[in-house]
């Protein structure tokens, strides 16, 4: 009993931190896109209606990561196989 609550609160800390660098990975991405964003116009002004698209699109695809990640990380918490693996291991 006492792997299963190694496995499950070993599980919990991972989903955390996997979820942590989602979050900041996305960020880091936003960061990115806008600030070419900005570039972009300060070169070419005229050129704001294409580019605006061009990054609302981008960063519409790079929100997508960390909603995979949840989704991920979501089967680790309630489908956890590592669990499934110890009680097969030990025979329970």
């Amino acid at each position: 009993m006492e792997a299963m609550a190694t496995v499950y609160g070993s599980t919990a800390i991972a989903v955390g931190i996997i979820l942590g660098f989602a979050g900041l990975g996305s960020a880091l991405g936003w960061g990115l896109i806008c600030s070419k964003y900005i570039e972009g116009i300060a070169r070419q002004p005229e050129m704001r209606p294409q580019l605006m698209g061009q990054m609302l699109f981008t960063g519409g695809l790079m929100e997508a990561f960390p909603m995979i990640v949840l989704g991920m990380a979501m089967w680790f918490v309630f489908a956890n196989p590592f669990a499934d693996a110890v009680k097969t291991a030990s025979g329970s």
